[in-house]
């Protein structure tokens, strides 16, 4: 029998019941007002501790996904359920030799195993212990201190360590990605002489959570010679090439495009690495996302390249387009941390308030008992938020809602249902008093952190959210009800997931390998030893249409090449690319973007056949789409770096927006925006916005709503704070005598702010003020271009000032940020003559009225900076 076909006997025959029972008896362990369906203490009673752990010992030697969760399943169950401490010892060297060192960890914090584990062994055991923690570490040269991995995190260092290479790294989620690509970053930066580093994420949620990372990991190494920032400023980077600290750009795609253009692309970076790196098929942003790439490795061949993607089917596709002649290597991993356990809740027929649990395991369902619910749920809601209340009365509990809305109802539901805060906790009450002044006094959210209970969603202001985040990290919310977001790679973990009839986006079913994505919350590596997904009636096909996903990976396929792949609707686009759409935006949208992509390919190079994707399509199907890429290339005399500037913004469409200003007869100062703080603001956003959308894209709309675009754009440049926002519509609507419902109303403006005003106000506005900008000078009025105010990055972070500039590249959200700038006098300050400001009234800063969780960010980010508490390092 060889080895292999052991490990198969074991799973099959050898120890299948056991694993079986010890699944069955850790599951239910989890719950409260529970019943098992079966003995749990006659059952361990019948276990042999022996043979479990030999057989985890051989299950362990196996790179096989089907045989480490055994072995893990062994490990946790020894540690968690044996009264003999010889038997959770035995399960502690089964983490070690799995190399899951974090869970030894959490055993000794949690008091399930004693600590010095290694003097009570025997000596063989110890040096072979000691082996295994060489063996599973990695030395930080910079500092000279070695930390312990997994085998993932171990093959993905030995992996980045050449310099020249491209990689692709691949792993479930809950690997501790995040946390080791931070320490790798800091380490190449201070061992390989580099002084320009980038980290894209995809997301401005991710950017704020790996920007934390980040100087997490730099407090470890004790340097002060680094900045870390998500600002896309150029004097930052002027300052690391001419000898001063090194950076780190945190950022999304479109900030590192801000960023170029800001140094107009003489940016020469080091070490360039992609989060999320699987969005480079997402609809719209993965094109920008492959353009930004693209345009940095232009400008940089030599640079080392990292790709970070959670589990894939391809993760080596990500490395086709490598520049010629680099090393490319691919690392992936399908091997788990923690348990994961998948239940089925269906209700016990005619019996509402009682629902029976089951474990779904390969293709078998095993009874665990019955949950029984406080009312009977009538509706979804009512069901998701009763068994939410019912499960997770210890903490830990995700539910997952189809929208901010849902989420916000559920998040009422289950507040209702349980009374968690047995004392009133000063630091929710902070959170509270937060929401009320820096959101709405009646935003939901506040009530209902009071109770331990939030709701989570991507529109609200990064200091909320993280806020949430934390408090439910530490177990002080016990209840977080948040949507998709929470796939964008978001480190935030559970204990429990709570989940019917999944959606990503307006009504689209989840997909297998989004789902499994979310699953992956649920037990975080270094936080719990298993986590539970809960399911509601899969039988329910209305609600599960393919019943619960099984474990999937996500396939990469660039946007573009998706597009591509459909060459006759492509190139049916392209050739009426010439006027304006009329209608179905949203497809409209998704061809502008590869169109733009391709005409500035073409116009760069001067052809698409030799340009890298060439290669991953049709000769025939290249061919046909370079000849109408030919035809509208001529009619073109737009400098292709004013493509490159803007991408997702087809040069055609600019082209025709240039015909209109050179036909234009009246007075060129009709077609400026005027500054955010001029009484004619308003009246001129309107004209711009109306002329984007008449010549160069329908991005506002619909038509009757431009004004209030318009108008959101302004307050957000003025530096408004949300709630002035959102306060202003409220007393519009009351002055108009119109109702309103005021949670619409502050979601709606939350909507607005990072769909208008952040995204696409500054990706035509921007390309509008560009164009604008050769015609002008084409009539010789110079006199009329304003450089000083450069409308993407004040677009991005809500600010016209210096001032307010300042203190956001101290790491200051923008809540605090405006909220101490509305009681600072100057627009003009640098940031030490912020610093300055502030330590005048260092010692009685409360007398400004500030919320507590502002002062406290004001104080760890300005005035005690290397006093930051370590952000936990778990991983995405």
């Amino acid at each position: 029998m060889t080895p292999n076909e052991l490990r198969e006997w074991l799973l099959q025959n050898g120890v299948a019941e056991e694993l079986e029972h010890i699944a069955r008896i850790t599951v239910v362990k989890e719950f409260d007002n529970f019943t098992p369906s079966f003995n749990a203490e006659e059952l361990v009673a019948e276990l042999d501790w022996d043979r479990l752990l030999l057989a985890g010992s051989v299950l362990s030697q196996s790179e096989a996904r089907e045989h480490t969760v055994a072995a893990l399943r062994i490990a946790t169950s020894a540690i968690l359920m044996s009264d003999k401490s010889i038997v959770r010892d035995a399960g502690a060297i089964l983490f070690e030799k799995l190399g899951n060192h974090r869970a030894v960890a959490l055993g000794e914090a949690r008091e399930v195993l004693t600590d010095r584990l290694h003097e009570r062994l025997g000596v063989s055991q110890r040096l072979e212990a000691q082996r295994r923690t060489l063996e599973h570490s990695v030395l930080l040269d910079a500092t000279g201190q070695r930390i312990p991995v997994n085998d993932f995190q171990l093959g993905f260092w030995e992996g980045a360590r050449e310099r020249s290479a491209w990689m692709s790294a691949s792993a479930p989620t809950a690997s501790g990605k995040t946390f080791l690509v931070s320490r790798w970053l800091l380490n190449t930066l201070f061992d390989a002489g580099c002084n320009v580093a980038v980290y894209i994420a995809p997301t401005r949620a991710l950017v704020t959570e790996v920007e934390e990372s980040v100087r997490a990991a730099q407090k470890e190494f004790g340097a002060n010679t680094v900045e870390v920032t998500s600002l896309p400023l150029a004097d930052k980077y002027l300052s690391a090439v001419a000898g001063g600290s090194k950076v780190v750009f945190v950022l999304t795609q479109e900030r590192l495009h801000l960023l170029a253009n800001a140094l107009d692309d003489e940016i020469k970076a080091d070490l360039l690495v992609v989060d999320e790196a699987h969005k480079i098929g997402d609809n719209q942003r993965g094109v920008v996302l492959q353009d930004a790439i693209e345009r940095l490795t232009r400008i940089n061949p030599s640079l080392q390249a990292v790709f970070v993607s959670p589990a894939t089917q391809n993760p080596a596709e990500l490395l086709t387009d490598a520049p010629e002649g680099v090393d490319r290597k691919s690392i992936e991993s399908d091997t788990p941390t923690v348990l994961q356990n998948v239940i089925f809740a269906e209700q016990v027929r005619r019996k509402p308030k009682e629902w029976n649990l089951r474990l779904r395991n390969g293709e078998s369902l095993h009874d665990l008992g019955t949950l029984y619910l406080q009312s009977k749920p009538m509706g979804v809601k009512k069901q998701l938020a009763f068994i939410a209340a019912a499960v997770g009365k210890r903490g830990g509990t995700l539910v997952y809602a189809n929208g901010a809305a849902e989420a916000e109802d559920l998040a009422h539901l289950i507040s209702q249902l349980t009374n968690v805060v047995d004392d009133e906790s000063e630091e929710l009450s902070d959170l509270a008093d937060l929401i009320r002044k820096c959101v709405h006094r009646r935003y939901r959210l506040a009530d209902f952190v009071e109770k331990g209970v939030a709701f989570h969603y991507g529109n609200m202001p990064s200091l909320v959210r993280l806020e949430v985040e934390r408090l439910f990290r530490e177990g002080k919310i016990k209840f977080l009800i948040c949507t998709s977001t929470l796939i964008e790679g978001v480190n935030l973990s559970c204990r429990t997931i709570i989940v019917r009839n999944p959606k990503k986006g307006r009504g689209i079913p989840m997909e297998p390998h989004d789902f499994w994505n979310l699953a992956g919350r649920a037990g975080r590596w270094g936080n719990e030893f298993q986590g539970n997904i809960i399911c509601i009636k899969p039988s329910d096909t209305s609600a599960w249409p393919s019943g619960v996903p099984k474990r999937s990976k996500y396939p990469i396929q660039r946007e573009t090449d998706a597009v591509m792949n459909e060459p006759d609707q492509l190139t049916e686009f392209l050739e009426t690319h010439t006027s304006v759409p009329e209608d179905d935006f949203k497809t409209a949208a998704k061809y502008e973007q590869v169109a733009a992509y391709l005409l500035t390919t073409f116009l760069r190079i001067g052809t698409i056949t030799s340009a890298p994707f060439a290669k991953r399509h049709a000769q025939a199907d290249i061919e046909k789409i370079e000849t109408v890429l030919a035809q509208l290339a001529g009619a073109v005399d737009i400098p292709v770096e004013v493509a490159i500037r803007h991408p997702g913004v087809s040069i055609v469409s600019l082209q025709r927006l240039l015909d209109w200003f050179r036909s234009f007869t009246g007075d060129l100062e009709d077609l400026l925006p005027a500054p955010a703080e001029s009484d004619d603001a308003y009246d001129r956003f309107v004209s711009v916005m109306e002329i984007v959308n008449a010549k160069v894209f329908p991005a506002f709309q619909p038509p009757g709503l431009v004004p209030l675009h318009a108008l959101i754009v302004i307050e957000w440049l003025r530096g408004f704070s949300l709630a002035t926002i959102i306060r202003r519509r409220t007393e519009y609507h009351e002055r108009n005598g119109q109702s309103y419902n005021i949670a619409n109303v502050i979601r709606n403006t939350m909507e607005l702010i990072e769909q208008t005003a952040r995204f696409r106000a500054p990706k035509y506005l921007g390309a509008y003020l560009d164009v604008l900008k050769l015609h002008l000078i084409a009539e010789g009025r110079e006199d009329l271009i304003d450089d000083d105010l450069d409308l993407g990055v004040a677009l991005e972070f809500g600010v016209s000032t210096q001032t307010l500039v300042s203190l956001m590249e101290f790491g200051l959200s923008r809540i605090s940020a405006v909220a101490l700038y509305e009681r600072i006098a100057l627009d003009r300050l640098s940031q030490e003559e912020c610093i300055a400001w502030l330590r005048e009234r260092e010692d009685n800063l409360e007398a400004l009225e500030l919320p507590n969780i502002v002062l406290r960010e004001v104080r760890t980010k300005i005035l005690q900076p290397n006093e930051v508490g370590v952000a936990e390092d778990g991983g995405t």
